[in-house]
């Protein structure tokens, strides 16, 4: 497995010094760039995404002023919770049920819940979890997400479980703006018809449509921190 992310070396903390400034300005730029977009950049959250990415990444994110720190993989974001005390962190990936106990606790906003049997268990291992129901607004069969016709049954079945679904979360098709523009009206739509306050829509290459169409939270990950360590470059 390697070693621990959580545990950082005297070489590492110093390159985190150094990306610590850029990755505050490179926050700083998205904000004024959603203050472009929206007007009042303060309705729209910024959840750093640190996929990939050390301890010092979301330390430095979290001290630099993001609302959020996501992750996709539970030992990820335990590792790095236990790193980075007192950060909000979101679940950005489609829940594990058999690590979902882990994360009780941890986890702030469950923001890819997409099936029944996750609400079920997310009612069980975490009462009363604030959560966003995943839609596959695209119809891509390879994106996680219930379809646009489930989303107002998981809200009901999640709010009768004692859960608070807080909004909708969708991931946009990649390289096509005018698709990614339809996918985030379309999402926008649903939420307002179920009445749900947050819209969690918009990545590193499309967040300022997401903005425009009314997303209340990005997901940011290439954009702060540059391309994931030994990987092409991402979407978040």
């Amino acid at each position: 497995m390697g070693s621990d992310p959580a545990v950082a070396s005297p070489q590492g903390s110093r390159a985190a010094s150094a990306g610590a400034a850029e990755i505050g300005e490179r926050l700083a730029e998205v904000r004024r760039r959603i203050a472009a977009v929206a007007g009042e950049p303060s309705r729209v959250a910024v959840v750093a995404v640190t996929k990939g990415f050390g301890v010092e990444a979301a330390a430095a994110a979290w001290a630099a002023g993001a609302d959020a720190l996501g992750e996709n993989y539970a030992q990820e974001l335990l590792a790095k919770a236990a790193g980075v005390p007192g950060a909000s962190w979101h679940l950005v990936g489609p829940p594990q049920r058999n690590k979902m106990a882990q994360l009780a606790g941890t986890v702030a906003l469950w923001e890819a819940v997409d099936r029944l049997p996750v609400v079920e268990r997310l009612a069980r291992v975490q009462p009363g979890a604030r959560l966003l129901v995943q839609v596959n607004v695209t119809g891509e069969a390879q994106k996680a997400g219930c379809g646009s016709e489930e989303a107002a049954g998981l809200v009901e079945e999640a709010r009768r479980l004692g859960l608070d679904p807080r909004g909708l979360m969708c991931v946009g098709p990649a390289g096509d703006p005018g698709g990614a523009r339809r996918a985030f009206d379309l999402l926008a739509a649903l939420g307002r018809d179920l009445g749900l306050p947050e819209l969690s829509m918009g990545m590193s290459d499309d967040f300022e449509l997401a903005v425009e169409a009314g997303s209340t939270m990005v997901r940011l990950g290439r954009r702060l921190f540059g391309p994931r360590p030994g990987r092409k470059a991402g979407r978040r």
